[in-house]
Order: structure tokens, then sequence, then C-alpha cells
């Protein structure tokens, strides 16, 4: 029988990590299924994952984070999830705080974000990705009609009206972060932050680092700009991946 919640978990060159993150989720008892998205590592991410007792979903190449988790989106709908949790396989996110997300979602909210900026000491991090961060909160709290700290964060849960939005063909393949978030509040959905202690990350490489965040900040700021005008595709059916019944 199927579990009515889904952790999805994308990773991507986490071989050391993801197995660790596995057993802390098992570890906290809740009544959830683990599946892993492996974004075609080169390394034994995908291994280490099913050792530990996750299902694992794997990419012949690597697509990006966004194409990972929407991966895992369709994954959930076509398998009837009701809900979805999704966290990062670095260590950053503490599996410990896996039931706020939930409680959130039991309480009504449509998109349980975690934010480490809440009441706890955030990890630390460059001063370009700070400032990146917080002019972007700015950004998601003005277009949502919601206080939004952490815009980034991959610390989620997602309920099933959300899921439903999410597994279009059109969901970003790399950064799906502010641009998203407004999405999901246009459609007229309730997004909650939730107070998470984050960590510093064990290893591996950030997808926002070095140039990648000049480059990120291009994308998003583009993106953003266009979504007041951007339409669907009247040639395209909304549900080409997902393939529900």
């Amino acid at each position: 029988m199927t579990r009515s919640t889904v952790l999805i978990i994308p990773a991507y060159r986490e071989a050391e990590r993801v197995g660790a993150v596995v057993r802390a989720v098992f570890a906290t008892g809740l009544d959830l299924d683990i599946v892993v998205v492996d974004d075609g590592s080169p390394d034994g991410t995908g291994a280490a994952a099913r050792a530990a007792g996750a299902t694992v979903i794997r990419h012949p190449y690597n697509l990006g984070y966004g194409s990972a988790l929407h991966t895992g989106y369709c994954h959930a709908r076509r398998h009837g999830y009701r809900r979805v949790l999704q966290m990062d396989a670095d260590g950053q996110h503490d599996a410990t705080m896996l039931p706020r997300l939930l409680a959130a979602l039991d309480a009504g909210a449509d998109v349980a974000l975690g934010s480490r900026y809440l009441d706890s000491a955030p990890p630390r991090t460059s001063l370009l990705r700070k400032l990146g961060t917080q002019l972007f909160a700015r950004i998601a709290t003005r277009w949502t009609g919601v206080r939004i700290t952490d815009p980034t964060s991959g610390f989620q849960g997602l309920s099933e009206r959300t899921l439903a939005m999410v597994v279009h063909d059109g969901y970003p393949e790399d950064y799906p972060d502010t641009d998203v978030l407004v999405e999901i509040a246009r459609a007229g959905l309730r997004i909650v932050e939730v107070p998470v202690q984050m960590h510093e990350r064990l290893g591996g490489l950030s997808m926002h680092r070095g140039a990648r965040i000049a480059w990120y900040g291009y994308k998003m700021f583009l993106t953003l700009a266009l979504l007041p005008v951007r339409r669907s595709s009247p040639f395209r059916r909304r549900d080409t991946v997902a393939r529900v019944p």
C-alpha cells in the first residue's frame, strides 16, 4: 500500500553524504517513502542511497537540480502521493525538522518553506550569496504578499494541490526558487514559512557558487520580468510528463 507522503532528495555527486541523510530520515520514524533522484552522478550516489534503503531514480546524465526535483514530483504524482517533502542530499537540512513541515501542511499550507533565518543562527555563507538572498527575499515577499526570508531554500513541503501544479513541462530545470514561489502564490495557493535549523554543507559543491551566482541572478531576474506575460502554449497538453490517468 502506497504511503500518503514521499520525501524527494535530488542528488548529484553526493556518494559520501546521501546515505547518512537517508538513514537520518529513517531514524525520525516518520511514515513516508524516500526517493532519491540521482541526477547523472559519475560516482556511487545512487548505490549509496539504495544501500541506505531509499528508492532511486537515475537520470542518464546531469540535467540540473530543477529537473531532478521535477522527476521526483512526476513520480509522486504518478504513484498517488498526497503530499511531498523535499530536502538536499548534502547534509545541510536537518531531518528532525521534517515534522515541522508536515505540521504546516496539516494546518492547511500548500507550501511549507523551511527558513534558516527565522529563529536560529544560519550556517555561514558568502557575502554575495547573502546579499542575493536578501534581494530575492524582498522580491518574493512583495510579489507573493507573504513574508519570505529564505526563497532559495530547498527544504520544503508541498500539498497535493501544489504537486498537481508543479508537474507541468515548463518547470525550471536549474534554479526553481523565487519564480516558482511567485507562480504558486499567483495560483491562489497558500505559502507558509517554517523556522528550521540548517547546517553547513558536509562536502560536495554548491550550485550557488562562483560565477554561477551571477548567472543565477541574471536568469532569475529575466524569469521574473517575463512572468506577467508568460503563457502556456495552446499546442501542449498540460500534463505530458507525469501522465496521470
